[in-house]
């Protein structure tokens, strides 16, 4: 299945949005706000992706919202492989 490049913008998009509102203090099993949650919110917009690239995307995202400024660089080129080429 093709996820369209609109639906990574969008994954994009959350997830930075996710990294700015990160605070560490917040624990992994909270009923509130937590970085397990915050990951799988970041993924809805690629739901339909092959469950190794998910799982890719997975591991990319929390470390992008854990650590912006060292991992950014690593989803973008994650996102750049796994989305279609752009239309000519």
């Amino acid at each position: 299945m093709t996820i369209p490049q609109e639906q990574f913008d969008d994954l994009l998009s959350r997830t930075a949005l996710a990294a700015l509102f990160y605070y560490p203090e917040i624990a992994v099993d909270d009923d509130g706000p937590n970085l397990q949650n915050d990951i799988a919110y970041c993924l809805e917009p690629v739901a339909g992706i092959a469950d190794e690239d998910a799982e890719r995307l997975r591991v990319a995202i929390g470390r992008v919202i854990t650590n912006p400024t060292a991992h950014r660089s690593e989803l973008l080129a994650l996102v750049i492989e796994l989305a279609p080429p752009p239309a000519e």
